[in-house]
């Protein structure tokens, strides 16, 4: 991609969001249009590929601050032509390619970010258009990072797992090896801007470098494109890796697995890749921090006069917890040890909440006990001390 389509490309606007949208917003957006357009879910459909390609491409650079930054900034610059020369006078001629870094006596064909110097407005160029400028045509270029997302059972999530993660990037084209040309052909430097990828023109008292148009920027024309690529040199990659989730992980967690991105190019290194975790619930666990919980149900007597339950746990056997006599419900007790993996690999506790079970129906003995004991209570009222406040509110 050229430097003047990266400027004229409204990244807001493709993944439809406003200018000032925070990262999460932005990373939201991202991943409901990735998987609304996923070639995976729209096989053979050409127009999602290419509008997966775009959202991907335009959250690479929003994601990252940096990027994001550069990305304003050339668009601010080249709001409504840029670089006009505004007022009368001069009587000089200016090279951007001073301002830019390329030096005194720079030639037609010089780009942005060449030369030596560093800071300002010749960082946001260099870093802008990839470093493409005079005598930087072949500079490495670091891969996309890539997301992705798993979904996790509770407790796999706990426990930790290894699971296959089918990534899909842009990569070197295979069929051309990276060169956008047609098997059998080479590309040939381009005669317009010699190879550089950018040209010179003047604008009054200026002369303003910027990319090729007959080259896209790319310093190389493909007379006989790959079939596969079209002459852009990238295409699609899919591929399935195992990767190793970690112990304790929680819902929306994001993890970046360093180098496993879309691939550098020109000898540039890989991108990272940011799984992000979902895991489904249990039916009788669940989760707090590090700590499981689990709620279980004691009789009536149990709760009055107290006794020994038997909890269990997950992936284990069953603990016994005494239960103090007069326990209340929703009482929570503790069982050390028994919760999820932390990452110094201890684990956190089982968090008990007990829940006096009423039964639906009460007959024979079990029901003149029952009643014997209201009578031998009648005096006890659990309401009066409600009432009482009530009363002195």
């Amino acid at each position: 991609m050229s430097g003047k389509d990266y400027v004229e490309k409204d990244y807001y606007k493709i993944l439809g969001v406003p200018k000032d949208a925070s990262t999460a917003e932005i990373k939201k957006a991202y991943r409901k249009l990735a998987r609304e357009n996923h070639p995976d879910a729209n096989k053979g459909d050409k127009a999602a590929e290419e509008r997966f390609k775009e959202i991907s491409e335009a959250n690479d650079v929003l994601s990252d601050p940096k990027r994001r930054k550069d990305y304003d900034e050339a668009r601010a610059l080249f709001a409504n032509g840029g670089f006009r020369p505004g007022g009368a006078g001069g009587g000089f001629n200016f090279d951007l390619g001073d301002l830019f870094g390329g030096g005194a006596g720079q030639t037609s064909g010089g780009g942005f970010g060449g030369g030596g110097g560093g800071g300002g407005v010749g960082d946001l160029f260099g870093g802008l258009f990839g470093g493409r400028g005079r005598g930087t045509t072949t500079q490495p270029r670091r891969g996309a990072d890539v997301e992705s997302e798993v979904t996790l059972s509770f407790v796999e999530a706990v426990e930790g797992a290894t699971v296959p993660i089918r990534m899909t990037s842009q990569a070197a084209c295979k069929v051309c090896a990276g060169t956008g040309a047609k098997a059998g052909t080479t590309p040939r430097v381009c005669p317009t801007c010699v190879g550089t990828g950018y040209v010179s023109r003047g604008q009054g008292n200026f002369a303003l470098s910027e990319p090729c148009r007959d080259c896209k920027g790319r310093g190389l024309l493909v007379d006989d494109p790959c079939e596969v690529c079209h002459g852009s040199g990238r295409a699609t990659s899919a591929r399935t890796m195992q990767v190793r989730i970690p112990a304790g992980v929680g819902e929306d967690q994001r993890i970046r697995l360093k180098g496993k991105g879309a691939s550098g190019e020109r000898g540039g290194p890989a991108g990272d890749l940011y799984v992000t975790v979902h895991v489904t619930p249990h039916p009788v666990f669940g989760r707090r921090g590090d700590n499981l919980t689990v709620t279980v149900p004691v009789s009536f007597p149990e709760a009055a006069l107290g006794g020994t339950i038997k909890v269990p746990t997950l992936g284990g056997p069953a603990v016994s917890m005494k239960l103090p006599a007069g326990t209340a419900n929703g009482l929570t007790m503790r069982a050390r040890g028994k919760g999820a993996v932390r990452k110094d690999g201890t684990r956190g506790d089982l968090l008990v909440t007990v829940e006096v079970a009423v039964p639906p129906k009460t007959e024979g003995e079990a029901r003149e006990a029952l009643e014997k004991y209201r009578e031998a209570t009648a005096a006890q009222d659990p309401r009066a001390a409600l009432f009482k406040a009530a009363e002195e509110a």
